[in-house]
């Protein structure tokens, strides 16, 4: 009797969490191409208005990296009506704050405002995207902000240059190949016309997403919506990267030495599906059996019990086009860094020859749960999420069904998909070394 009781309290909190997490949301399209998605949630009197344009770092020049980084400071800097330097002030003066973020596939700004302030929010966006200043200026002192960044976040910090090693090593001809923040060079050798041509290209109303969440009336939103946006010209047609890397059918060995770290790390790395395809989802998974938690199987194993890693992690990164599926590991004291990869390969090799056990996938399937839950459980969350499912999944209701994915996803397919991405001839080793030290 106690059993059923606790089955039934469980079915019955799934059954009202399932609904507490419905999200709704109304989506259309201005006549110029603008996308726009408006989420009405009055529990609270707070707004995000936020936009996100289809640009990023795999959208550049190779001979110009860095420019969509530099654009998501640079579009701070002035508009024809907000005075340079004025944009964040307006924001925290009306009882707002904003930021903004960059990924090698897209660009995300967004303001959180009381609701009252919801005009200004749209009024403050459409700012960025119709009357952008951009002269030599404000491109000066960006540049200066963002070689500052790159300093403090990369180029002195401890194991920074990882991912960007990854990626040169990983692709040969996508994109994807660069690093993000670009290179200082670039920029310092660009033109002013290049960044402009730069914004006429990319932000424009038919390469973007604007979504508006939280204590809001829809059909007054939608007039405000497009008596600030409805003007804003339609911009020329964006082509979009449609680059193909050829497989990788043997181990790429490679090493890199940071002048920032005193012990050594050991990176193994594998090119995935984009992040659309059924597979990264079950690559999600696969990094929760191997590295979430200290119940997990790395950190049990090699932090936990053997006492051989200091940190230990599997990390699937997926994007738009490709993903990384990245295993990095810290040695404790003189632990080889091939001890390392031999038990990682190890326990990769069991997922891909023996099932998950049912208590582990049971696990593994609350984890996902409780993560699904989570995303949505803030009006910010909630923005990002419709305008990254739009916008780079093509399917805004993912915010609502892509639970489904996860719980139709089995341990047989968990196997396959081990087997069929993690082999060592499809991988780079990075040895990723303190400077001027020996290469193990």
């Amino acid at each position: 009797m106690i059993n059923k009781f606790k089955l039934s309290a469980c079915a019955l909190f799934l059954a009202i969490t399932g609904f507490a997490q419905e999200v709704e949301f109304t989506e259309y399209e201005l006549d110029n191409g603008l996308t726009v998605i408006l989420h009405q949630d009055n529990t609270a009197p707070v707004v995000t208005t936020s936009v996100m344009y289809h640009v990023g770092a795999k959208d550049e020049d190779p001979e110009r990296t860095g420019f969509a980084h530099f654009f998501e400071h640079l579009l701070f800097e002035e508009t024809k009506n907000i005075e340079k330097g004025s944009w964040f002030k307006l924001v925290t003066s009306n009882g707002g704050s904003n930021n903004a973020n960059t990924s090698d596939d897209r660009t995300y700004y967004y303001e959180n405002f009381p609701s009252n302030n919801l005009e200004l929010g749209l009024w403050m966006e459409s700012e960025r995207m119709l009357h952008p200043i951009i002269d030599q200026k404000g491109v000066d002192t960006q540049n200066e902000v963002v070689k500052e960044e790159k300093r403090l976040r990369v180029d002195n910090a401890p194991y920074g240059q990882i991912l960007a090693e990854v990626k040169k090593n990983l692709y040969t001809k996508h994109p994807y190949r660069w690093a993000t923040i670009g290179s200082m060079d670039h920029l310092d050798a660009a033109t002013l016309e290049e960044f402009q041509a730069f914004n006429e290209k990319f932000y424009v109303p038919n390469n973007a997403t604007l979504v508006v969440a939280g204590d809001i009336n829809i059909e007054e939103t939608k007039k405000m919506v497009e008596d600030y946006f409805g003007p804003i010209p339609k911009g020329a047609p964006v082509e979009r990267v449609n680059v193909k890397e050829d497989p990788i059918t043997e181990q790429i060995n490679a090493t890199y030495e940071d002048p920032n770290i005193q012990l050594p790390a050991i990176v193994t790395a594998y090119r995935t599906p984009s992040m659309k395809e059924r597979d990264a989802y079950v690559l999600n998974m696969i990094s929760s059996v191997l590295s979430d938690g200290k119940s997990s199987r790395l950190y049990k194993k090699l932090v936990d019990e053997q006492k051989q890693a200091l940190q230990i992690g599997a990390f699937n990164i997926s994007q738009e086009d490709y993903g990384q599926y990245i295993v990095f590991g810290i040695p404790m004291g003189d632990t080889p860094l091939d001890t390392l990869i031999e038990e990682t390969d190890e326990e990769i090799k069991k997922i891909q020859n023996e099932l998950i056990s049912e208590r582990e996938f049971e696990k593994l399937q609350n984890t996902f749960e409780n993560r699904f839950v989570n995303s949505n459980s803030s009006v910010a969350g909630i923005a990002g999420s419709l305008a990254t499912y739009s916008m780079l999944y093509g399917d805004t209701n993912l915010i609502n069904n892509e639970i489904d994915i996860y719980r139709s996803i089995t341990r047989e397919e968990i196997q396959e998909v081990a087997k069929k991405y993690l082999n060592p001839n499809q991988r780079l080793v990075l040895r990723y070394m303190p400077k001027n030290s020996d290469s193990e």
